[in-house]
């Protein structure tokens, strides 16, 4: 059956347009489209269940984004030549996308739903990852999934100026701006970036600036939609509801929960008052009425949760008291400590409130570079940052299962906000370790500030110190209150996760989730203010503790110094096998790496014994040693011979050449030893290479003054016999062996 391909083009106005294409593939996913710009194409499928598994009160929805190495015409490596489990940038794409559609599901739909995200087709000039939020929305508007506000993400990129979406890869390296942007028709969802210190302002216009191509592109997919003639969303079973059961929880609990949440407790004391209430409200009902009603334990938990969760926000709108019994615009204590650990090459403690992060950063080479290798990005990453949240640091034994998205997703975005305060011309490889040893809120920021303490600490001479904040917004439509340095809880209870990193002139990175529709530009303009100033607030806590950068690594921390020498030098350095390199870093305690750069050799020498650095490098001036015609230079002899003696380039160890016997003196030397003995150290004169030996020659005699010409010498015969007085003169006109046949 010939398919029926529908189709709807976007024009992005600089001669590049994107293309959604549907009924040609996946026909039997709920809702299938083939997104396409330039030569890359996006396979993007959404399939949900039909009903909802018995006991789910949420969302079962899962993102899933995959690169194929065949898109790019390459081979996946590793043993088995196959894709396996995701890189870190394809969680950190499902993470984009997964941010900005969950939200904008009916709070009551729970059925299991799966979008899927594949690359199909590199183009070098187009980055994948920015069309992935407008496939998967696409995906599910030509389906009857019951995905009613329509989405799209966009890159924004700032060069010269001028902003852009969907940049190429070269116009981002120049741009001064990384954002993506994800929103609906209405309001703006999701922000993600990294800037170069831009203002508040800046920032607010290209969120702006994106949000109108964002409409452009859910116009076409609701055009492509009618287009398809897709039948009406699906009905669906919602959650039950019991208003009789909600007003006597609600009578039971709001009073104490709201007095509760006005008394400034702690985490672990608020929480037991919580608990002591939630039990209070369940043993209202009896053990058989709870038997006889199946649905009633799960109403009595979902009531209590609503009930808890407007207490706590009208305490907040109402009083302006928060759960700890700040100001709204009120950070937590802060402490801090650097050098905490003695063997790391830098480290550093940062605690606000009741939430704490260790941060180490080991110094390495360009061998230690963390390497990417992906269908649409291959490079290697010189600094980079591990975020781990283990389960204590909440008070919880869970099962470890292996890095999550979440620390995956945390840790880029402190990476993204630290790199580049770290100067360019930085030598060292870098890796940021951060611990979470403590989380009440804001474990990502905490990193941010831990991070900037122990890169100073280790000696990385940072532009400027970067620190980091999480804002949180309550709201009920009508009145609002932006909260600075938010808790956990009013993190989970509000409607705005919005976490702002820079320095004292500006932003580095932000990451914005918004649970709500319709937020308006004044507030997120009043957070970004407001976040501002808790931001300064906290970099001043960090100078305080660390003004400056140490002026030097640290003694036991590995000092690395780099030489560039000629490529054809290359080869001598590593030796036949390697041999010559392993040695040297064998003997002098150092590791040594060579990277081949515009046909020059890049040698990093890195160790801690200053003394075995200085033998690498009198090791590589001996290699690359180059004496000059004419030019003299100082020996030492290191072997005696019949004919000459071996001596050695003083400023070049290692580098040997002989000096023959008619070389030491003017007048005839029968004995070696009569003119220089071993150990001597004298100067000789490089007379170039031998045009008969082929080899170096130098001259000692060259040096001294030519003895005087013997006036009363008698004038040498030419037809004087041979000195042996036996040996006949040979005939011109013959052969040697001629004559010697005769």
């Amino acid at each position: 059956m010939i398919p029926n391909v529908k189709k709807e083009v976007i024009d992005l106005g600089d001669g590049r347009s994107i293309s959604i294409e549907t009924g040609k593939l996946a026909k039997q996913a709920d809702g299938s489209v083939v997104v396409r710009c330039g030569d890359c194409m996006l396979l993007a499928t959404a399939v949900s269940a039909r009903t909802a598994n018995p006991g789910v009160d949420f969302l079962p929805l899962t993102v899933d984004y995959r690169e194929k190495f065949a898109a790019a015409g390459r081979f996946p490596g590793g043993f088995f030549k196959r894709e396996a489990r995701p890189s870190d940038a394809e969680v950190l794409t499902m993470r984009l996308v997964d941010r900005v559609l969950r939200p904008l599901f009916p709070d009551d739909y729970h059925a299991e739903t799966q979008v899927m995200i594949q690359l199909m087709s590199h183009d070098e000039s187009v980055m994948p990852d920015a069309l992935a939020g407008l496939a998967a929305s696409a995906a599910l508007a030509v389906s009857d999934i019951p995905f009613y506000n329509l989405i799209s993400e966009v890159r924004v990129a700032r060069v010269d100026g001028k902003l852009m979406i969907n940049p190429s890869k070269e116009q981002l390296e120049q741009s001064d701006i990384d954002m993506m942007i994800g929103a609906s028709l209405d309001s703006v969802a999701m922000v993600e970036g990294e800037m170069k210190e831009i203002s508040e302002a800046e920032m607010i216009e290209a969120i702006k600036f994106a949000h109108e191509a964002i409409k452009v592109q859910i116009h076409a997919q609701q055009r492509l939609r009618e287009a398809v003639g897709t039948p009406a969303y699906r009905e669906y079973e919602g959650e039950v509801e019991d208003e009789a059961i909600y007003a006597k929880v609600k009578a039971a609990a709001y009073d104490k929960y709201y007095a509760i949440a006005q008394e400034a407790s702690a985490k672990s004391e608020r929480s037991e008052k919580f608990s002591l209430v939630k039990d209070e409200v369940k043993a209202l009902w009896s053990e058989e009425e709870y038997a006889e009603n199946a649905d009633l334990a799960e109403l009595v938990g979902k009531y209590i949760y609503k009930t808890q969760k407007e207490a706590v926000r009208n305490v907040i709108l109402e009083k302006g008291i928060r759960l700890d019994g700040r100001k709204t615009t009120e950070i937590r204590p802060i402490w801090c400590e650097v050098d905490y650990l003695p063997s790391a090459h830098g480290s550093s403690l940062f605690t606000r409130g009741e939430t704490q992060a260790l941060a180490t950063v080991t110094l390495g080479t360009s061998r230690e570079a963390n390497i990417i290798d992906s269908p649409s990005e291959q490079g290697e990453e010189r600094f980079y940052l591990h975020y781990n949240f283990p389960p204590f640091s909440t008070g919880e034994a869970r099962p470890l299962r292996g890095t999550s998205r979440r620390e995956v997703g945390h840790g880029n975005l402190a990476q993204r906000a630290l790199k580049n305060m770290v100067p360019a011309d930085c030598p060292y490889t870098i890796r940021i370790v951060s611990e979470v040893l403590e989380s009440n809120g804001s474990s990502s920021m905490a990193t941010v500030c831990a991070g900037t303490m122990a890169l100073m600490d280790a000696g990385v001479q940072m532009t400027k110190p970067v620190s980091g904040i999480a804002m949180g917004l309550i709201t009920d439509g009508q009145n609002f209150a932006v909260l600075s340095d938010i808790l956990g809880d009013e993190d989970h209870l509000g409607d705005m996760d919005f976490k702002v990193t820079g320095t004292k002139d500006g932003i580095t990175a932000c990451q914005m989730d918004i649970k709500i529709d319709g937020l308006r530009y004044d507030i997120m303009e009043q957070a970004l203010n407001q976040a501002r100033e808790g931001r300064m607030h906290i970099l001043g806590k960090l100078v305080e503790t660390i003004k400056t950068p140490r002026a030097d690594v640290k003694k036991h921390a590995p000092k690395i110094i780099m030489r560039t020498i000629p490529g054809a030098f290359i080869g001598a350095l590593i030796g036949p096998g390697g041999k010559v390199i392993q040695e040297l870093q064998k003997a002098t305690g150092t590791t040594i790496v060579i990277n081949e750069v515009n046909e020059e050799g890049v040698v990093e020498i890195l160790g801690t014994d200053p003394d075995g650095i200085a033998a690498v490098l009198a090791k590589i001036d001996s290699i690359v040693f180059k004496p000059v015609v004419g030019e003299t230079y100082e020996v030492k002899v290191i072997k005696m011979l019949d004919f000459g003696a071996v001596v050695e380039y003083t400023q070049a160890p290692g580098n040997e050449v002989l000096l023959h016997v008619s070389e030491l003196a003017w007048e005839r030397t029968e004995n070696v030893s009569d003119i220089v003995k071993m150990g001597d150290v004298f100067e000789v004169k490089y007379m170039g290479i031998d045009p008969k030996t082929r080899k170096e020659r130098v001259s000692k005699k060259a040096l001294l003054p030519r003895p005087p010409r013997d006036e009363n010498r008698p004038p040498r015969d030419e037809n004087r016999p041979p000195r042996d007085g036996n040996r006949p003169q040979r005939d011109g006109n013959r052969s040697p062996r001629e004559e010697k046949k005769d």
